[in-house]
């Protein structure tokens, strides 16, 4: 697989299950207190995007080559290994699967148990929470592409990534109408923790000066390594839970 390929496929897995959190935000605001709210929300947040990522990308692009290598590879290794533990624990059965379904309708029950909102104006609550929505995962959005792209020199393929999935999501968000709680995130957050663990471990020890045998080769032979790494301790959290449950029967009868 080559490293283009690896790169646009990172970054649209990444994007895509930031957008689904965000849609699923938005959607929760725009139902229950108005839609004229929520997109002023969207819109302030996605200018906000832009100034941000007008600042953010010239200063990381300016560094030398070594050092942004080092600087993103750690980075992205904090953002991989989280994400991926996560993602083992919630497959080996040690912490709650992610369910975007029950995420909104939690949003929707806080948001109701809010004061009504402002009727022929802008509810200044749905627009907060439309803002810190799309802002937050927006920003995870900017940094995976800015990144990515900085430190393959092609930030043009990173971009085209992620508005790609954001599309993608946005279309289907505005379809059903109703969280995407049909997008397999879950398997989304394994397969990203895997590739950013991959990136960051290729490009932090690329930037601490080390060689990798085959170059860029060795990125799909990392991403092998370490997606069955993750399998194996999948495995392993899943016996070992079966053996607490059954202890648990055991005492419990």
């Amino acid at each position: 697989m080559s490293r283009d390929l690896l790169l646009f496929i990172a970054v649209f897995l990444a994007c895509a299950v930031e957008g689904v959190e965000a849609v699923t935000i938005v959607l929760a605001a725009g139902i229950t207190r108005g839609w004229r709210s929520a997109w002023a929300g969207v819109g302030v947040a996605l200018l906000s995007l832009a100034a941000l990522v007008a600042v953010l990308g010239p200063a990381l692009t300016a560094l030398p080559v070594g050092v942004l290598r080092l600087v993103v590879g750690g980075l992205l290794l904090v953002f991989g290994l989280q994400w991926l533990r996560k993602a083992i624990l919630r497959a080996g059965g040690f912490k709650a699967l992610h369910d975007e379904e029950a995420i909104f309708a939690r949003e929707v029950a806080e948001l109701r148990g809010v004061s009504g909102p402002v009727r022929g104006g802008i509810d200044p609550f749905g627009f907060a929470v439309s803002f810190k929505g799309v802002l937050l995962e927006g920003l995870e959005v900017a940094f995976i592409a800015i990144t990515f792209g900085s430190n393959q020199h092609d930030v043009g393929l990173a971009a085209l990534a992620a508005l790609a999935a954001l599309a993608l999501v946005v279309v289907a968000g505005a379809a059903a109408h109703a969280p995407l709680s049909r997008v397999p995130e879950n398997t989304l957050k394994f397969a990203v923790g895997v590739l950013l663990t991959s990136f960051g471990t290729f490009w932090g020890a690329e930037g601490a000066g080390a060689h990798w045998p085959g170059g860029d080769a060795a990125i799909p032979v990392l991403v092998a390594v370490v997606g069955a790494a993750s399998i194996a301790l999948v495995a392993v959290l899943r016996r070992r839970h079966a053996q607490l449950v059954g202890h648990t029967a055991l005492v419990d009868g």
